[in-house]
């Protein structure tokens, strides 16, 4: 019931009495009071005027369950929110729920993550208070080489997210970075539960550097948060919520095709190296090349040097400006 307090007070303009709450929710006025009174004790900062009601001054930077719950605007992303203090790896987290029988759109959210991984086994670690650890669980009725292309999807909604929110001009490194001034601040990973033809699950984890305010020596010429790009910290649950948000609305327009054709071309606007040269990495080995976009498969589009054009798949191939990590 608190998620669905802090709402009605989030989006009231003025007061809501106590009495309204009651009819609303069904519960008694001391049910009203002790929910008022436990978000106060988290942080809340709540009016209460006899005879007025309460009105919402202002909210700590929390991203528990209430907190994002009230906030969102969707229509399945974020269902459910299960939200821990600590956890390993939310991916880790979203998978084991995921074989209990969580729903499609479950989310999960973490405030420190210890333990998260990024592509191709790196280490991603969340620091408390810091940064946006989250998961989301999907059931997506597709064929398993089809699922990389929803890293591209949750790529799109954080750079749109955060454009909205900050007007940075953040852009996608493909496949699964966010970059602002040619540093990440954003990083995806995809993992997949899976038969022969079909897929049992997916959870997309998504870490977002917040209100960090300083990197290791080895990551300040490579990473940024949006703390140090906006010049003061930032509301973690609305990042989360405007993330949600655009997931849905890309979410939805790529099922229609089942593939990138109907994104492609917003896509390609968000690429940051579209039109520059890339290096791209391969086990067998390297080449040189300049980025076109991506294909409606997701592929991203290499023109080698003698003319031949390569459609790059994501799996173990990282991509790499010539002269710097973009």
């Amino acid at each position: 019931m608190k998620s669905r307090i802090l709402n009605r007070l989030r989006n009231a303009d003025g007061y809501v009495s106590g009495q309204d709450l009651c009819e609303e929710f069904g519960v008694s006025r001391t049910a009203v009071w002790k929910a008022v009174n436990q978000l106060k004790e988290e942080g809340y900062e709540i009016e209460a005027v006899h005879n007025k009601g309460y009105r919402l001054l202002g909210v700590p930077d929390t991203i528990s369950e209430e907190e994002v719950k009230s906030r969102l605007d969707t229509r399945w992303a974020g269902c459910q929110v299960r939200y821990f203090d600590t956890l390993d790896s939310t991916n880790t987290c979203a998978k084991r729920l995921a074989e209990e029988g969580a729903p499609n759109g479950t989310l999960v959210i973490a405030d420190q993550q210890t333990a998260g991984r990024g592509r191709r086994g790196r280490q991603w670690e969340t620091p408390k208070g810091t940064a946006i650890a989250m998961t989301l669980l999907l059931r997506p009725d597709l064929r398993p080489e089809k699922a990389c292309m929803l890293t591209l999807v949750m790529g799109m909604a954080v750079t749109r997210a955060l454009n909205e929110l900050f007007h940075l001009g953040c852009q996608i490194k493909w496949p699964n970075d966010v970059v602002w001034n040619g540093k990440k601040i954003c990083g995806i990973l995809t993992e997949m539960s899976t038969e022969i033809n079909m897929i049992n699950y997916l959870v997309i984890g998504s870490g977002i550097n917040a209100n960090i305010r300083e990197f290791p020596e080895e990551l300040k010429d490579k990473a940024a948060s949006l703390c140090m790009a906006v010049g003061h910290e930032v509301n973690r649950a609305q990042v989360i919520q405007y993330c949600m948000r655009y997931l849905e609305e890309y979410y939805d327009i790529f099922r229609k095709s089942g593939d990138m054709s109907l994104l492609m071309e917003e896509y390609n606007r968000m690429l940051v190296s579209v039109g520059s040269q890339v290096c791209v990495l391969e086990p067998s080995g390297e080449y040189r090349g300049i980025s076109e976009g991506i294909n409606q498969s997701g592929e991203l589009l290499v023109r080698r040097m003698d003319g031949r054009l390569e459609q790059v798949y994501a799996g173990e191939v990282s991509v790499r400006g010539v002269y710097g990590y973009v």
